[in-house]
Formats: C-alpha cells, structure tokens, sequence
C-alpha cells in the first residue's frame, strides 16, 4: 500500500482533496513504476480538478507509474526538487520559444536581436522563459508584482516592469521597444491591450488560452493579418526534458523553489498554486 491524495468529484479546490492509503500501481508494457522522490504542483492540476480542461493527471502520490518514453533520468549534480520542477513548466516555456517563436536558444545568431516579452515572469513558466530566452540573441522585458523585479531581474531580464502600474498594465516597454514575441503566461489581457506593442510581425503565444483566445487566433489566420495570436500547450517528450536537465547541469537553467510541502500537507501547496502568487516552482516532497 501507498499514502496518495485524491478528489472524487469535481471543485473543491484543497478542501476537495483525501488523504487514502492504495495499493502500488502496477506497470503496463512499456511503463515502469516510479518511487516518487518530488512532484511540483501545476496549474494545470488544479485545472483538471475544476473540470475546465480535459486533461487528466495525477502524481501526489509515494508511487506512479509513466510511460518509458517520457522519463529521463536525473543527473547527479541535480536535486529531484530541481527535476520534478520542470514538467509541465519549463517544457511549456522551451516550446513555445523554440517551436512556436522560433528562437534559436543559443548566441552565435549574429543578426539583429529579437525583442521579448515575458508576462508574469516570476511565476512557474515565466521564471524558466525568461533564463531560456536570453540563451538566445535577444532583448528580454518582463512583468511582474512590485516585489519580484530584483528577483526577475537576477533571472536576467533587460527590463522588468510593474504590471500593477499604468503602464505596466498597458505593457508598454520603458525602452520604447516593439515585441517580436510574447510569451503570455497570465489571464485576463485582451489582445487589444497586446496589439499595439507588437512589432510588424509580431506573434502572441499564449499559454493560457480562452475562447476569446482562439477566436482571435482564427480571425488572424483568416485575414492574413500580419501580427498572430497562437495558442500553445507543452507536449512532453524525453527530448525535451533531457535537454533542460543538462541545462541544469551545466548551471545554465535554474529551477527556482517557491516552497516545499510533505505529502501529508500537499493540500497546503494545492492551495497555494490556486492561490497564484508563487515566486518559482512549488514542490511536494512524500
């Protein structure tokens, strides 16, 4: 047997979770099972919970089991704090930089920079997008709350800016710069609010995406419109995450703790995730 948390019915937030002993799971072909050591608490988790996403999940838990596929093994020099920090996060931010903007993560690109934005930099997505974009040849602006700029800044970032202010909430750059990317990890800007400080070319990738998202995203395709609005979610592959573990490695990628909870007060991190003012990653720890 193993001690778990589990839901049985939709909302509820942490109150909705149950503390229960279950058996081990057993391994199908081509899984294994896995004695869990960190589990980092996603937004998407509570998502599933709320039953606004069709996803599934799970993992709070002493065991899971997972597809051969899709593991890759910790290097030595890494904490499984640190591992179990990257999925869904930085795979989220590492895709929608290389595979949806089209950022080369590297700096023997000698023409001319590419101008970034980061919204809600120092949360779980936004801390890692923020280190793997300035990899590459770029200018990096990102916002945060007030008490996170210095903490954004050491991520990094050129320019970081209030979004609490006028023109922190207008987005505006303080160099004056137009973005030839964005990386939306917040809710609740309208793409009018983006529009106007986007370059010529400018691409929105949105990684919280709403119905007003995807029907701008159409709009955009359908008229030809320069400037796009693209929605984006991670897909997990051992590619991706051995890559970002040897960033780690090498000291080039930081995961950054919020917090660390013990299973038996996993419900205490549920709330905190729901809560959204983590600076980093939050972590369980059975």
């Amino acid at each position: 047997m193993m001690r778990a948390l589990q839901y049985d019915a939709y909302g509820g937030g942490a109150a909705g979770l149950q503390h229960v002993e279950v058996g081990v799971p057993t391994p199908n072909t081509n899984e294994v099972l896995i004695k869990i050591e960190a589990i980092s608490i996603n937004p998407i988790d509570w998502k599933i919970q709320e039953g606004s996403t069709p996803f599934r999940g799970g993992g709070l838990a002493e065991f899971a089991v997972a597809t051969e596929s899709l593991i890759a093994a910790i290097p030595s020099q890494v904490s499984a704090a640190e591992a179990a920090a990257l999925p869904i996060a930085a795979l989220t931010a590492h895709g929608a930089l290389t595979q949806v903007a089209g950022l080369k993560l590297h700096h023997d690109d000698d023409g001319h920079p590419k101008n970034i934005l980061v919204t809600a930099a120092s949360g779980g997505v936004g801390h890692y997008a923020v280190q793997l974009a300035k990899l590459g040849n770029t200018h990096v602006t990102a916002t945060c709350g007030a008490r996170n700029i210095d903490f954004v800044k050491s991520l990094g970032a050129d320019e970081v800016f209030d979004y609490t202010t006028p023109e922190g909430a207008a987005l505006r750059s303080p160099s004056g710069r137009k973005y030839d990317v964005v990386i939306n990890c917040t809710t609740g800007i309208p793409w009018s609010t983006f529009d106007p400080n986007l370059s010529q070319n400018g691409v929105l990738v949105d990684l919280t995406p709403t119905l007003s998202s995807f029907v701008t995203f159409a709009l955009k395709k359908f008229t030809f419109s320069k400037k796009q609005l693209l929605p984006f979610f991670a897909n997990v592959k051992r590619e991706g995450l051995e890559y970002l573990l040897q960033l780690l490695k090498e000291g080039k990628l930081k995961s950054i703790i919020d917090s660390k909870f013990p299973l038996t007060k996993a419900e205490d991190a549920w709330a905190k995730s729901i809560d959204g003012h983590a600076t980093g990653k939050i972590i369980v720890e059975p």
